[in-house]
């Protein structure tokens, strides 16, 4: 393919300004300029972008952003410029710390019946919102599904997030992942994390694939990688990932456990160990004894009903009868009762922290 450049306009009125302020303050080289006995346009590179300034350009001054390593140490720690040809100058940190928004509590139930429309988001994906009010901006909680099966339109990227999971409802999908060697095919009730910034892939997925995917926070930045190449090389599965290690956690393997509340048993995913207690994850089913009212100190408890039904009682809350497909939230301290449940009831948990305290009234 022939080589293509492609730059941005920005208008001036007198270029000879300009020409030391891209140069020395911006740190960018000038490529072009032209004419010479009285110059009107001249084109500069620098920080991955070509620039070209023109006189009396019928454009607007734009803003440009650059990013760097060190802020405080670029165009003498200013973090706003003014361009004397009007452009504003943001000068901004390359990788800004991840924010996590304080949880603001709240006691939710969404009922798949209630639902509003499925919206399109990325890659083609049906999303649907388990939690409108997403506590403040701390959580995402998303039903997701891909109507038709093949191959999906996805590409190489990852998500600056503080936790991430995929539970895989209904269906199965095709992933690769980052130092985790070749694809693998995530079936119903199994599920993985996506460590903070690991690459990954969406390969393939059957037909009605559903899938549930819980983000933290509710609003993070997804960045494509055009460089790296799935499968990548050997796997490295003790590779942390700001210490958290990727999990690919399957039911049939799975261990089970009495549940933190009575009547109930349930399996780990491990994923509270893998993840060093920023959140956990459990498949929780009755057992046929008796329950009781609990409340808990998790500063995030999100649950899923992916099949049967069950009552859920709350502290001044008329009670809510729940079947697949429903989700709630428990804020803390609140007192409530899991009670109707059929045999067949399955839910998924998620919890931030993973471990904390159940009591029982």
């Amino acid at each position: 393919m022939s080589k293509i450049n492609a730059e941005v306009l920005l208008p001036t009125q007198e270029l000879r300004d300009d020409i030391p302020f891209y140069i020395e303050v911006l740190g960018m080289r000038m490529d072009m300029i032209y004419p010479a006995d009285d110059p009107t346009v001249a084109v500069f590179s620098g920080h991955g972008l070509r620039v070209r300034i023109e006189k009396n350009a019928e454009v607007s001054p734009g803003k440009i952003r650059i990013l760097c390593e060190k802020p405080n140490e670029f165009a003498a720690g200013k973090r706003s410029l003014k361009a004397p040809n009007g452009t504003t100058i943001e000068i901004d940190a390359l990788n800004p710390p991840l924010i996590l928004p304080t949880t603001q509590h709240s006691f939710v139930v969404r009922r798949l019946a209630d639902q509003a429309p499925w919206i399109i988001g990325r890659a083609g994906m049906h999303y649907r919102d388990l939690i409108p009010d997403r506590l403040g901006g701390s959580i995402i909680a998303s039903h997701i599904r891909i109507p038709d099966g093949g191959p999906v339109p996805d590409t190489v990227h990852y998500h600056s997030v503080g936790f991430q999971l995929i539970f895989c409802y209904r269906g199965w999908v095709d992933l690769v992942y980052e130092d985790q060697g070749e694809a693998i095919r995530l079936f119903a009730g199994n599920c993985v994390i996506q460590p903070p910034e690991i690459r990954h892939k969406v390969l393939y997925a059957s037909e009605n694939i559903e899938v549930i995917e819980i983000g933290v926070p509710a609003e993070h930045i997804t960045t494509i990688d055009h460089d790296m190449k799935l499968p990548n090389g050997p796997e490295n599965p003790e590779r942390l990932f700001q210490n958290q290690k990727f999990v690919h956690h399957k039911a049939d393997e799975a261990v089970w456990k009495d549940f933190r509340i009575p009547g109930f048993v349930s399996r780990d995913t491990t994923i509270t160990q893998n993840t060093q207690n920023v959140a956990g994850v459990e498949v929780i089913r009755p057992n046929g004894k008796e329950t009781c009212k609990s409340w808990h100190s998790s500063d995030i408890l999100f649950t899923f009903v992916m099949e049967g039904s069950m009552t859920l009682e709350g502290e001044d809350k008329e009670p809510f009868n729940l079947s697949p497909g429903d989700a709630f939230v428990i804020p803390p301290n609140m007192n409530t009762a899991y009670r109707d449940a059929s045999p067949d009831l399955e839910l998924l948990e998620v919890s931030l922290p993973g471990v904390f305290e159940t009591n029982f009234s």
